[in-house]
């Protein structure tokens, strides 16, 4: 790693293909790089998602930040797919914006939208939420997933119910969710997709921030529970308990876990 960041201050900036996918890469920041050295980020869960995703496929990324799964996922859904791409700060979203434009192949198939997915029409956009992860040390980062909260200037609130409706969506076959505690918000203005379509799921579970929010997990996800929804550990394909309450003592302080729900 230390030969890593020392790549990253010498020549932070990057244009490369990984994979097939053209991609503008900050080294200076940890998602970036890690995309730039493995090729894929989260490669292990990257490979679950393409793997979950059908040609035609309609997939939501919610939690979009530079495009480093929107991409695969669009390859992945094919030229009759489609993936709507949520990300609320400005920073990642025009990251984002520049990594589509990289691959007019995909581009088609992508639909960027800087919105806060919200719990009711309501709730106000935070100011600033977590998008980046430098590879610095400084006061202003988290003091355990060592993220930067950045400013959502732009972002507009919407549930993605009524976001759905407003697209004329006929259905979701798959939503993959990391908003660093805004889980609860995102599922409940998504009762009504969730109830119709039924999805499969993919979610980073962080207990730690859940709690550091003032929710509790076991209650963000009583509505897909409720529906039948059961949980596995995305990566080992591990059952995870149906008392929810038992996922944060399995996961342990300052740890998350993706996580995969089938109805």
């Amino acid at each position: 790693m230390g030969a890593a960041r020392a790549l990253a201050f010498r020549n932070p900036r990057a244009r490369v293909r990984r994979g097939g996918i053209a991609w503008d890469l900050d080294l200076s920041e940890g998602i970036d790089l890690y995309l730039y050295l493995a090729g894929r980020f989260e490669w292990r869960l990257s490979r679950v998602l393409t793997r979950l995703v059908r040609p035609g496929d309609t997939v939501l990324d919610v939690g979009a930040n530079i495009g480093a799964h929107t991409l695969p996922l669009a390859r992945a859904a094919g030229p009759a797919g489609r993936v709507i791409a949520y990300e609320p700060t400005s920073f990642a979203f025009q990251k984002l914006l520049a990594n589509i434009a990289l691959n007019p192949d995909l581009a088609s198939r992508i639909v960027p939208v800087q919105a806060m997915l919200t719990g009711a029409r309501s709730e106000p956009v935070p100011p600033a939420v977590y998008s980046s992860w430098p590879l610095e040390a400084a006061r202003d980062l988290h003091a355990e997933h060592r993220g930067r909260a950045m400013a959502t200037d732009g972002a507009r609130a919407i549930t993605l119910d009524d976001h759905l409706r407003d697209l004329e969506v006929e259905r979701v076959d798959l939503v993959k969710i990391d908003v660093d505690g805004f889980e609860c918000s995102v599922l409940r203005g998504a009762k009504e997709a969730l109830r119709r379509w039924r999805p499969v799921l993919v979610m980073e579970w962080a207990p730690y921030i859940h709690k550091a929010s003032g929710h509790r997990l076991e209650e963000c996800l009583s509505v897909v529970r409720d529906l039948g929804y059961s949980f596995h550990d995305a990566e080992s394909g591990q059952a995870l308990p149906t008392d929810l309450s038992l996922v944060g003592d399995r996961v342990g302080a300052g740890v998350s876990i993706n996580v995969l729900g089938r109805a």
